[in-house]
């Protein structure tokens, strides 16, 4: 028995054509109909950077929480301050994480894009 494509449970994700295809519609992400973006994440507004070791063999991470920006943008601002940095990290759960202490840096970039930032822990 022969499968074709739309029994074979495999749907198109990218072209080369147009570039990342929207899953819910078939249509670039650019150019999506059914807006299957995620929300903004609900905030009180105050970014708070801090410096984690926990489960990471002593080693520090600047961690970011509570900026209320979608994924997209969230992905694109940790770019930002990595490269701000000079150093590695990633970014996931709404949550960017930057390799090392650069506290005093992550938050003087946040306040000149004119975010309110705290300094949380220690």
């Amino acid at each position: 028995m022969a499968m074709n494509k739309s029994d074979s449970g495999s749907r198109l994700v990218y072209s080369t054509e147009t570039g990342r295809v929207c899953p819910g519609c078939g249509q670039p992400v650019a150019a999506c109909t059914c807006k299957l973006k995620t929300a903004i994440p609900v905030t009180d507004g105050i970014v708070r950077v801090s410096l984690d070791t926990k489960g990471r063999k002593g080693k520090g991470v600047t961690v970011i929480k509570g900026v209320a920006l979608d994924a997209a943008a969230l992905a694109l601002l940790g770019k930002q301050l990595k490269s701000a940095c000079g150093s590695g990290g990633t970014t996931k759960d709404g949550v960017i994480e930057i390799q090392g202490d650069h506290r005093d840096t992550v938050i003087a970039a946040l306040q000149k894009q004119g975010m309110t930032v705290k300094r949380a822990g220690g």
